[in-house]
């Protein structure tokens, strides 16, 4: 079992910035891929990135590259988001998950946060 959990999220303006952050747990990583998912009102929860744990690799989805940074902290086995130039439709709860290298980067993921409001508006 992997336990997560996400903080940093809240409200920001366009064009801002948030880093949200992901503590995991439970297992060592370096087997595994993680990957940062948001869902949007009305809408299908979608991947936004993810990062082997192992070598760093990453994947992002056309609508965030150049915009959001995933990173890991081996040490303290953390997941970061970096995301700027925030735009209203960045809008969503915002979830961490992990899975078994294997399936990276679409999954799917077995083990999951329990999501974090992230909010875009003037």
């Amino acid at each position: 079992q992997v336990q997560l959990v996400e903080s940093g999220g809240g409200l920001v303006q366009p064009g801002g910035s948030l880093r949200l952050s992901c503590a995991a747990s439970g297992r060592t990583l370096s087997r595994y891929a993680m990957a940062w998912f948001r869902q949007a009102p009305g809408k299908e929860r979608e991947v936004v990135t993810a990062i082997l744990w192992s070598v760093g690799n990453t994947y992002y989805v056309d609508s965030v590259k150049g915009r959001f940074t995933v990173s890991r902290d081996n040490a303290k086995n953390t997941v970061s988001l970096q995301m700027n130039s925030l735009k209203p439709e960045d809008t969503a709860v915002y979830y961490c998950a992990a899975t078994p290298y294997t399936k990276w980067p679409r999954g799917p993921y077995d083990y999951w946060g329990q999501g974090i409001q992230v909010t875009v508006s003037s």
